[in-house]
């Protein structure tokens, strides 16, 4: 069915299909929109579709390299604080040297990446909990890798009703519009495909 995740026939594979559906939700909400409507902030919230895909990109490197890394832990980033900080608040700003484009071919890299990581990780290896973020639990020393997956799916989700929202206050698409162009839907009398005014 269109625009539902397929069927699933165990917890691996409920894992990935979820994943996969919720990765794909930024390629349909940034369907059509030009550098600069991507770029636009149309609400009180400064968040934009390229900020937000962006950001989600970054987030599944972070904690997929957390996964990739388990029972370790990924190499510490050896920048100076500062210079952190500053791509911290940078990453959820399309900045003006910045395409939707180039942005959403970095997003399918990683969700490519993030896949992978679903189909072969142990599910069950210890994901140590950074001691060096400050909203990061100090009473658990791990996660699970599950726990990872379903945290990175749930903030795929999150952002993705942001996108939705953003994207409606733009031009007034809808999801289930933009899906039916980007995939090529037929659905008389239930859904017209979006397309460009």
């Amino acid at each position: 069915m269109p625009a539902l995740a397929p069927p699933v026939a165990d917890e691996r594979s409920a894992l990935r299909q979820y994943l996969a559906y919720h990765q794909s939700a930024y390629l349909a909400v940034s369907y059509g929109l030009t550098d600069e409507q991507a770029r636009s902030s149309p609400s009180v919230s400064a968040l934009s579709i390229g900020g937000l895909v962006k950001h989600v990109t970054t987030m599944q490197r972070t904690w997929m390299g957390r996964v990739a890394a388990a029972p370790g832990t990924p190499p510490k980033d050896p920048r100076p604080f500062d210079e952190i900080a500053k791509d911290f608040g940078d990453q959820h700003v399309m900045r003006p040297d910045e395409t939707l484009d180039g942005l959403l071919r970095a997003f399918e890299a990683k969700n490519a990446e993030s896949l992978r990581l679903v189909e072969t990780a142990n599910l069950d290896t210890e994901v140590p909990v950074p001691r060096d973020v400050p909203w990061f639990p100090k009473d658990i020393d791990a996660w699970s890798v599950r726990w990872v997956i379903l945290h990175v799916i749930n903030e795929l989700a999150r952002h993705a009703g942001h996108a939705d929202i953003i994207r409606e206050t733009i031009d007034g698409a809808t999801m289930y519009d933009l899906l039916a162009g980007l995939e090529g839907w037929e659905l008389k009398g239930w859904v017209t495909p979006w397309s460009r005014g």
